[in-house]
């Protein structure tokens, strides 16, 4: 099972953004998943340094999907209800995070949480996905934290990123007309 990991991760983003590519879909969107395939390549090795340059990869494609959501309304209360979970998801990781990875983890997590409530904007597709990469990070999160883990957390971790990023694409393809050729 370890060998298809290391062969499956890297591939996935580059795929589907070959794929969004092919749709015509914006270029923030193939950044945002090119993004997210450097930090799926930086985060296969288990070193702190490793896993702040994969967080920063992700944080930048997380920028992406939010200069390309623009300025398409979000439903005020769910931004509320992601706001509320943050807080609290916070507050109760933050005596088991170690300590150098605290301030870097709770700017990723304004930025994600961010980019959770702001893809709804796209639609359902757009928005189960933003809430699915949420999931799939605080699963990585409470890892750090050390916290008791679900049976197959990685799988878990694989299975709700993958969904997420799938369902952003097919929402912002959606969302922006494709196949016809989108700018951004």
């Amino acid at each position: 099972m370890h060998a298809v990991h290391l062969v499956a991760k890297p591939l996935l983003m580059p795929l589907l953004a070959a794929y969004a590519a092919a749709r015509g879909g914006p270029r923030l969107l193939v950044a945002a998943l090119l993004c997210g395939w450097g930090g799926d390549v930086l985060l296969m090795p288990d070193a702190d340094a490793a896993f702040l340059a994969g967080m920063g990869c992700f944080a930048a494609g997380h920028v992406c999907y939010l200069v390309l959501f623009g300025r398409a309304r979000a439903s005020l209360a769910a931004g509320a209800g992601y706001a509320v979970a943050l807080v609290v998801f916070l507050v109760l990781l933050w005596p088991d995070l170690p300590g150098g990875l605290r301030a870097p983890l709770t700017c990723y997590s304004l930025l994600l949480t961010a980019v959770a409530w702001r893809s709804g904007a796209l639609g359902r597709r757009a928005g189960a996905g933003g809430a699915l990469f949420l999931l799939s990070d605080a699963l990585i999160a409470t890892g750090v934290a050390e916290w008791p883990r679900l049976p197959g957390h990685d799988f878990w971790v694989m299975l709700t990123y993958a969904a997420a990023q799938y369902l952003l694409t097919v929402g912002v393809l959606a969302g922006r007309g494709a196949p016809h050729r989108v700018k951004g």
